[in-house]
């Protein structure tokens, strides 16, 4: 199917999608997206082994519906050019590599692995078969974490010193989240987030990762952790350091704080809010709000634009690479009770900018099939 992928790109066209995994963020979030991106993104096939899921979202979307076991032939299917993989952590090296070896492009949702050698198979994989591989960073579309980016590189607060996060929520009893097996804990979920925005901030890599993990004795963090800290050291000992929680109130926030001034956003990695700026300098606070948008249909579009016009996509594979070595790294350093040095990626990454930035109108809610949220 290879040569096929290629020959069905060109302009004015649309990319079909298969969506992999119909969990509660696919069907709240991705699979309404499309509305929002048809200029050039259309939704053909769903994948999931719950067949009154398949029944009633296939005759909802009119789509093609497959299961796990039809995966292959789900791949075949001559309009299907791209996959959205949003099927447990542990699983997303496996169909993203099965869908680059069919030729079909991979959009996968974060953390792109549970460690760095199933990172490699994943952009390895893709590189072969020439497929486009784009890593579901949504926030990289999204404008108020883009302007945070842009507030930081302009000097307004001086040179930047410190980042601090905290990213929380009550954690349902029994979601996938909480099972080690299928890729649970609080860094591969919610952590990444503040890793993720740490690196984009200060435009750097660490050096080097310390954490502490704490279980708070609840009967759901039997097999993950509760509560995890961090502290990243990156160059000119500039620090970033974060809290990410399975067993607290909701939280989203972030604040980098530099030689002359302060940013605060909060809520600041949400999807279904609007998020807000507060910038302080010279003790004179300033505040921006970014209205709630679709920031999923963000995704679609620009992956979609990337497989058209033959680009490479950032956030890429290496991108995701970044972020697991470090997740991996504070695991050690958690497990060690000591600090992990990290070494370099060997590759210098691109950092995302203004001009990825993407404006949709937020979507309605639809009714969910068999998915319970994350939270209660």
């Amino acid at each position: 199917m290879q040569a096929n992928a290629s020959s069905r790109q060109g302009a004015g066209r649309t990319i079909g999608y298969a969506v992999v995994g119909i969990g509660h963020i696919a069907q709240v979030a991705v699979l309404p997206a499309f509305t929002h991106a048809k200029r050039n993104s259309r939704l053909v096939a769903i994948v999931s082994d719950d067949a009154r899921k398949r029944r009633e979202l296939g005759r909802r979307y009119r789509v093609a519906t497959y299961s796990y076991n039809e995966y292959g032939a789900c791949l075949a299917h001559p309009d299907v050019d791209a996959v959205y993989i949003a099927v447990p952590n542990s699983l997303h090296a496996r169909y993203a590599v099965r869908a680059a070896q069919g030729g079909v492009h991979v959009l996968c949702e974060k953390p792109m692995a549970l460690d760095e050698d199933q990172c490699a198979s994943m952009i390895r994989a893709a590189r072969q078969h020439r497929v486009k591989l784009m890593i579901a960073y949504r926030l990289h579309f999204e404008a108020a974490n883009l302007r945070a980016a842009e507030v930081v590189r302009s000097g307004v607060l001086g040179e930047p010193r410190i980042f601090n996060s905290v990213f929380g929520m009550q954690v349902t009893p029994g979601d996938v989240r909480l099972r080690r097996a299928l890729g649970g804990g609080t860094l591969y979920d919610v952590g990444i987030y503040c890793i993720n925005a740490a690196r984009s901030l200060f435009r750097d890599e660490p050096i080097e990762v310390s954490a502490f993990a704490s279980h708070n004795g609840d009967r759901r963090f039997r097999e993950v952790d509760e509560m995890t800290s961090a502290i990243l050291r990156f160059r000119d000992d500039r620090l970033a350091c974060f809290t990410s929680s399975f067993g607290a109130a909701d939280v989203a926030a972030y604040e980098v704080v530099g030689t002359k001034g302060r940013l605060r956003v909060e809520p600041a990695y949400e999807y279904a809010e609007g998020l807000t700026h507060y910038l302080t300098v010279n003790g004179r606070e300033q505040r921006r709000t970014f209205p709630k948008r679709d920031q999923f249909a963000a995704e679609l579009l620009y992956f979609s634009d990337c497989i058209l016009h033959d680009r490479e996509p950032e956030p890429s594979g290496y991108e995701g690479l970044a972020d697991v070595r470090i997740i991996r790294a504070l695991q050690r350093s958690a497990a060690s009770r000591r600090p992990v040095k990290i070494r370099a990626l060997g590759r210098r990454l691109r950092r995302p900018s203004m001009r990825q930035e993407t404006h949709r109108p937020p979507v309605r809610k639809p009714r969910v099939v068999r998915a319970r949220p994350p939270s209660r």
